[in-house]
């Protein structure tokens, strides 16, 4: 009901904004174009109709229409969320918001994506006759108490891969903390990048930068933290130093919607600059030509593949720990691990 709803509203905004030729930002001096606009309406209020028709006993034709209209769904919200961490830095900094309309439209997408999601997957299990709540096969209602299993830490393997990927914000923060300290690298001037990064900037920025801490890599220190608490215990019990949390089962989407969230379009963001940086060094895409605070083209190709390492691998991270996290938490109805009895 809720994702109909969603649909719904959807449209109106999408139509509203394309009948008086509004400008929703699509990226940095690009926009949506109304007819694309319109095709996103219909397309909300395909999935919204898919998603009220889930819950109902369908024929084959009907569940592989269902089906279907949220394949194709699903994807095209997943990259309209494709701005989600660029706007969220830019609040958390107080930079300033470019586009209210942009940003009305990630999230809209963002909600969107989310639930859609989450009734692909319920979909999925009563197609398979478990229940679609816990994903267990149970008999009883689906509504009474959920069991949540004992708190544990990720495996070692997932431990070390999400390392390793966090590892790629290493030359990316490493240029961003040598310019705001005032050194050079990649042909980039310290002084040069102060002043530069100055202008406009929020008096956050500024302080931070004072401190010898660029506001960015202050974010993806929050990045940071949110996978460590994925993988440890603490990121399922708060605490000691949570105070009157402490000890208390951390609710468990408080964690995974934000990954998810991050997750997905960082991952894209940055493989898209991983892509893109090999191909304007070969010359197969035009290069970027030089604009202060870079004196050169290699400099920027070499900046472009660090975000692209940064962002993609605190994506990826992301997406790994969350999977294992949802996987450690994942509760069941009490009367499913009733009828299991003992093993």
């Amino acid at each position: 009901m809720v994702a109909a709803v969603w649909g719904v509203l959807y449209a109106a905004v999408e139509v509203t904004w394309a009948v008086t030729d509004t400008t929703v930002q699509w990226k940095e001096h690009s926009a949506y174009a109304p007819g694309v606009q319109l095709f996103l309406a219909a397309l909300a209020l395909l999935a919204g109709g898919a998603c009220l028709a889930s819950t109902r006993m369908l024929a084959k034709l009907g569940r592989v229409a269902v089906a279907t209209a949220l394949i194709v769904a699903l994807p095209v919200f997943v990259v309209g969320m494709n701005g989600l961490p660029i706007y969220f830095v830019t609040i958390a900094t107080l930079s300033g918001i470019e586009s209210a309309t942009g940003l009305a439209q990630v999230l809209l997408n963002t909600v969107g994506a989310a639930l859609l999601l989450l009734v692909g997957l319920s979909y999925r299990r009563r197609l398979r006759g478990d229940c679609p709540r816990c994903g267990r096969p149970h008999v009883g209602a689906a509504d009474g108490p959920l069991a949540h299993p004992a708190a544990s830490r990720a495996p070692g393997r997932t431990r070390v891969a999400v390392y390793l990927l966090m590892g790629g914000l290493l030359p990316w923060a490493g240029a961003k903390t040598i310019w705001t300290l005032g050194g050079n690298a990649l042909g980039v001037a310290g002084d040069d990048w102060q002043r530069t990064t100055s202008v406009g900037a929020s008096g956050p920025s500024k302080a931070t930068a004072s401190a010898g801490i660029d506001v960015t890599v202050l974010a993806a220190m929050v990045g940071i933290f949110l996978l460590l608490g994925l993988l440890y215990v603490w990121g399922q019990v708060f605490p000691r130093w949570t105070l009157f949390l402490s000890g208390r089962r951390v609710p468990r989407l408080l964690p995974l919607i934000p990954a998810w969230l991050t997750g997905i379009p960082l991952t894209m963001y940055g493989a898209a600059l991983l892509i893109m940086a090999p191909l304007m060094a070969a010359g197969v895409l035009p290069k970027i030509k030089p604009s202060p605070p870079f004196t050169t083209s290699s400099g920027i190709t070499w900046f472009v593949e660090f975000g692209g390492l940064a962002f993609g691998g605190l994506g990826i991270g992301l997406i790994v720990a969350a999977r294992s996290y949802a996987a450690r938490t994942h509760p069941v109805c009490a009367s499913a691990t009733a009828t299991e009895g003992p093993k």
